[in-house]
């Protein structure tokens, strides 16, 4: 969760304190930008909106009556301005800029994968909000910040003004087109590119549209090349982690801000002298913690009104140079260690000794790890080029990459690939026949019991299960998310409905991620599946499974924690006879898994990958 001020301090602006004005519009003044950057995708009227929000919300934070609700309230406030604005966009058509004259600043995903250091399938999601509709863009600025930590499902609910049950279909809608949309990019970008794309989009004039999206997401599920677009897609929720606020620009407010505010200036002065309250602060942006220019801090609330009237905060420009960025958020929090060594709160003072010639020191050798080969140990593999190398090094006995051929990322001769059929859309003759024919042993669908992943209902993957069966391949269950043990879970009532139906489940697979980055993770994990396995007593297969907070603070383990979590877990399942086969999320250690991947190339594990490394 960002560093956002308490309710005390909501208390105390109300009351008409300016530092208290200042640290609330330090505090909020990213979660506002953030919402209406996305909302209106960079569109030239964010720095008005964001100013017209702020001031409302200053205008008229003396009437809110319960100061626990203020964040609630502020984002209710933004979505109403950024719909006011989509009317009035839709009444007054915009023209077109040159590119020469266009403000590259204004691209709020350029933006934000710049700002926010973002690659892999974090990049992907973030060009694909490009490519969403009107308003699912809007749920899309609240939901994001939902799945990072940053709001509350109750936030989004009252913003929309909708019921809790309506919200959740919208944003189910929501995330489907997202789904969609990344395909969509993932196909435009793709090396080779498609030839019959191509020719395709030969028309398109290369700006995102709802009627393009259609057309191309079309193609991919028609077509042989672009249909794996569709495989290995890491659930957004997944990749949100962390990556919430965007880091205000310097920019923030253009030249139009100026004049609007200068309205605002003489009204709060007018409200001013009706009560002979002025109050005078502190420059804002010494407060803020973000680099403005001194025409920006005139635009930037350089006036407005509080109390409801009761009290004028008028902000004066200083002179020098404008402050330090301290405040933008532009890295996935991480985990502070706790299981570190002790480190002395005081570094000791030396003794004072008589030199003494001090021998030469002798070269050690460096410390070699030998991989044990494990034919249980396998990792989840994505787009990675060293990919065959890590593979090898790491001793793994077997992997998998989501999908149901490994041409994009073939691995050693004597490492295992195992296909998967992904989703209900890859129930097709071609994706089966291709699994078919890279090994003996097929993993069922992806996380059917999640939205964004194959988000299947228990009865639809009965429907499609004797499709799979009929390849002759040993055939893993669908992977759960979640509830694996739980009576009347999804696993659960698939294994009852396969049973009755005389269906084939050899074992039983498995996904799990522990947010509690204690030694106890090891216990949970292994608790886990234990209880699994005493249910449908089958084979178990672990085929993802790490340590991750989808939706707190720290996102991610130290690299200490990893350590120790991976000991004892391979060394868990290692002797358990009933786990055959075991995972780790995943291979690579760059981009946006850097923080939890085993290699950063071929030959250069992290903490985390060398004790990968050593198990087995």
């Amino acid at each position: 969760m960002a560093e956002q001020p308490d309710i005390t301090v909501v208390i105390a602006a109300r009351a008409g304190d300016p530092v208290a004005v200042d640290r609330l519009v330090a505090g909020y003044l990213p979660l506002v930008y953030t919402i209406v950057g996305r909302a209106l995708e960079g569109h030239a009227d964010v720095d008005d909106v964001v100013q017209d929000v702020m001031l409302r919300v200053l205008r008229n934070l003396g009437d809110l009556r319960e100061p626990e609700a203020f964040r609630s309230w502020l984002v209710a406030i933004t979505v109403r301005q950024v719909r006011e604005r989509f009317r009035a966009r839709r009444g007054a058509p915009e023209p077109l800029l040159h590119e020469d004259v266009r403000d590259p600043g204004a691209d709020f995903t350029d933006l934000a994968i710049t700002r926010l250091e973002l690659s892999g399938q974090r990049r992907e999601t973030a060009e694909a909000t490009r490519w969403l509709d009107e308003d699912n863009r809007e749920l899309l600025s609240l939901w994001w910040l939902e799945a990072s930590g940053e709001l509350t499902r109750d936030e989004i609910v009252e913003a929309t003004e909708v019921t809790r049950q309506h919200a959740a279909v919208r944003i189910q809608r929501m995330k489907g087109q997202l789904e969609t949309a990344r395909v969509v990019v993932r196909a435009l970008t793709a090396s080779p590119p498609c030839a019959e794309l191509q020719m395709i989009t030969v028309e398109w004039d290369g700006r995102p549209s709802p009627l393009w999206r259609k057309r191309i997401a079309r193609h991919t599920r028609e077509c042989r090349s672009c249909s794996p677009s569709w495989n290995g897609l890491v659930a957004a929720e997944r990749l949100l982690a962390g990556m919430a606020l965007v880091p205000l620009p310097a920019g923030l407010f253009g030249k139009g801000a100026l004049a609007s505010l200068g309205a605002a200036k003489a009204g709060a002065m007018a409200g001013a002298a009706k009560t002979g309250t002025a109050i005078s602060a502190k420059h804002v942006a010494a407060k803020v913690g973000f680099s403005l220019s001194r025409k920006v801090l005139t635009a930037a609330l350089s006036t407005t009104a509080v109390a409801g009237g009761a009290a004028a905060v008028v902000v004066t420009q200083q002179s020098g140079p404008p402050p330090v960025t301290t405040a933008a958020v532009v890295a996935p929090p991480r985990a502070t260690p706790t299981s570190a060594a002790p480190v002395p709160s005081k570094k000791p003072t030396p003794k004072p000794t008589t030199q003494k010639p001090k021998p030469k020191p002798t070269t050690k050798a460096p410390v070699v790890i030998t991989a044990k080969a494990s034919k249980k140990k396998g990792v989840g593999v994505w787009e990675f080029a060293p990919a065959k190398a890590a593979l090898d090094d790491v001793g793994a006995g077997w992997y998998y990459n989501w999908s149901s051929t490994n041409r994009s990322m073939p691995g050693p001769a004597d490492v295992e690939f195992v296909p998967m059929i992904w989703g209900q859309k890859n129930v097709t003759d071609a994706t089966l026949a291709e699994a078919k024919k890279e090994g003996d042993v097929l993993l069922g669908f992806n996380e059917p019991d999640m939205g964004g992943q194959a988000d299947m209902t228990v009865e639809a993957a009965l429907d499609a299960w004797p499709r799979l069966q009929s390849t002759g391949q040993r055939l893993g269950s669908p992977a759960v998310a979640f509830g694996g043990d739980t009576k009347g879970g999804w696993l659960d009532r698939f294994m009852t409905g396969a049973k009755q139906k005389g269906y084939r489940v050899d074992f039983i697979t498995l996904h799990w991620y522990g947010s509690d980055f204690s030694g106890a993770a090891v216990d949970q994990f292994l608790g886990y599946v234990d209880a699994v396995h005493k249910r449908y007593n089958k084979p178990i297969w672990v085929t993802e499974y790490g340590l991750m907070n989808f939706s707190g603070t720290p996102k991610y383990p130290t690299q200490a924690q990893l350590v120790t979590f991976i000991d004892g877990s391979t060394k868990g399942m290692q002797k358990r006879s009933f786990v055959e086969r075991y995972a780790w999320f995943g291979l690579p250690a760059v981009g946006d898994s850097v923080d939890f991947g085993l290699y950063k190339d071929g030959n250069s594990p992290t903490e985390a990958g060398k004790a990968y490394k050593a198990a087995g």
